[in-house]
């Protein structure tokens, strides 16, 4: 349904029922739903929370709870984009198109019709019109069909919706900026984009700042501030030692090429370029010496220059929790994902979920801690699987497309057989790729990848991504390609994923699943 005044077509009428909150497997999701969730306790609003991780659990809860559920979502044939004819409707159309002025039935039969030049004119100028709408609804169909892409991010739709109702919070504005952040972490939007909607954030942290300069608590040890800061693109580097973050960043490991020896020798002159003894950078940065932390920032942005790093720093957010706690959009994002996709046996997704949506609430620093740990786990292995794939050439041209299938066996496949972690590894490959390689015809191929999911059942998950460049659209087509060469091969696969880019296949099946979509992409 497309609603256009979010406040009168969406709160308003669910204000008055119990609702229930269908929540997807995604940081920008949870985060969403933080707010919704704050909002309904403001109204006294009952509501049931209910995690999906797909098409069939959603279809689960929906039958479950249809009782309680008035669906605000329209049958597929309502959703296409409205004709010409249903827009403009001309009430004179049919007299201006005759072009008789006056009435035929006072007319001699014989007597030729007299046009009237401005009708005719008229005419002509609408059906004119006419084609241009109907050339650009084609357009605007084949592009929703056959794309998927991200537009503005859910939690900042909801954060504009508690604005609007003036119950908007610091911790709301904190869980929106977090939701933005995962659409640049997990590189679903342009940069364009995500600049724009800092803009649009940075003013309403300015406004929250000012509103709460003058109140007592604002120097209170539980209180809570969040700043505008143009900081480093390296993950994690407040809570890990600077060393390592910058291994295991996408963005520095790409530009030095650390799966090279040389790239290795490249990171040791770049250390001694900045002045850091080895003993400060593999310490924890939370001990490295105030007198090189006050002016690192500054340090490294001057040395990463010299190192074709122009854009080593990144605008973002960050959030003091009391004196002690400080974090920075992007920690909080990776930290989620980690809990939300953990590999420990003992934990059910459901169990993930909600650990997830706690680390989000300021009240649990230790589950965000946690995530945080998981979360350096998580990147180490991305970084070394990355060197591992490229070292021994496991990325192959298939001639429209690159692809890569991580064996059974690989260190840390069970990490990568959850969407989330296949994908960031998926998009840090091929940058590493593009980075590494010659063949200038490859660095402008996407790439598909494959990793086992579920060895008993014999199923392998499956993650196409279009090619890395810098002026993408962020337009995926593999959700689409993906269907068509299932169906050609009657490759038994699983559509279940939001995120169309993403299917489950039996494992027989991927060699000629894999034939297919050659074939359809060639």
């Amino acid at each position: 349904m497309f609603i256009a005044d979010i406040r009168k077509d969406f709160y308003e009428v669910v204000a008055n029922q119990r609702v229930v909150l269908l929540v997807a497997p995604d940081i920008d999701a949870l985060c969403a739903c933080k707010i919704l969730q704050a909002l309904f306790h403001c109204d006294q609003i009952q509501y049931t929370l209910v995690p999906v991780t797909g098409w069939q659990d959603l279809g689960t809860a929906f039958l479950e709870h249809k009782e309680q559920i008035k669906l605000l979502i329209k049958q597929d044939d309502d959703l296409s984009v409205p004709s010409y004819d249903d827009i403009f409707r001309d009430e004179d159309e049919e007299g201006e198109d005759s072009g008789n002025e006056s009435d035929e039935g006072s007319e001699p039969s014989g007597k030729r019709r007299r046009f009237d030049e401005g009708a005719v004119e008229r005419r002509i100028e609408r059906q004119r019109a006419k084609r241009e709408w109907e050339a650009r609804r084609r357009e605007i169909l084949f592009d929703y069909e056959q794309y998927e892409y991200h537009g503005t991010s859910a939690a900042m739709m909801f954060f504009e919706l508690a604005w609007v109702l003036t119950k908007d919070t610091k911790d709301m504005l904190w869980w929106a900026i977090i939701g933005l952040t995962d659409q640049w972490v997990h590189d679903k939007i342009t940069n364009m984009k995500y600049v724009t909607d800092i803009a649009t954030m940075q003013r309403h942290v300015s406004r929250h700042n000012h509103r709460n300069e003058d109140e007592e608590n604002s120097l209170s040890i539980d209180c809570m501030r969040i700043s505008f800061e143009y900081d480093l693109r390296l993950t994690l580097y407040q809570h890990w030692s600077l060393y390592e973050s910058i291994y295991n960043s996408c963005y520095t490991s790409c530009s030095f090429k650390l799966w090279t020896l040389n790239g290795q020798k490249k990171l040791q002159e770049f250390l001694a370029d900045m002045g850091l003894p080895l003993k400060q950078v593999r310490q924890k940065f939370n001990s490295m010496d105030m007198s090189i932390k006050e002016n690192l920032r500054d340090v490294i942005e001057e040395s990463s220059n010299k190192y074709g790093m122009k854009d080593i720093r990144i605008q973002t957010f960050g959030v003091h929790f009391g004196f002690k706690n400080r974090f920075l959009a992007s920690d909080m994002v990776h930290a989620t994902a980690a809990l939300l996709e953990s590999a420990e046996k003992d934990d059910s997704e459901t169990d993930n979920f909600i650990k997830a949506l706690d680390a989000l609430s300021r009240s649990n620093i230790d589950r965000l801690h946690s995530g945080i740990e998981l979360a350096k786990k998580k990147l180490i292995a991305i970084q070394q699987t990355v060197a591992s794939c490229i070292c021994t050439n496991l990325i192959l041209s298939q001639g429209p497309f690159l692809y890569c299938y991580l064996m059974e066996g690989t260190p840390d496949v069970k990490l990568f057989s959850k969407p989330m972690a296949l994908t960031l590894l998926c998009k840090y490959l091929l940058k590493a790729f593009v980075h590494s390689t010659r063949n200038k015809r490859c660095k402008l191929l996407p790439l598909v990848m494959a990793a086992p999911k579920d060895v008993e059942k014999g199923t392998v998950i499956v993650v196409g991504i279009p090619p890395e460049s810098e002026t993408s659209d962020k337009k995926n087509f593999f959700g689409r390609a993906f269907e068509k060469a299932a169906e050609s091969t009657s490759s038994r696969t699983l559509h279940d994923h939001f995120d169309t880019s993403i299917i489950e296949l039996k494992t027989e099946d991927r060699s000629k699943f894999l034939d297919a979509l050659i074939t359809l992409l060639s």
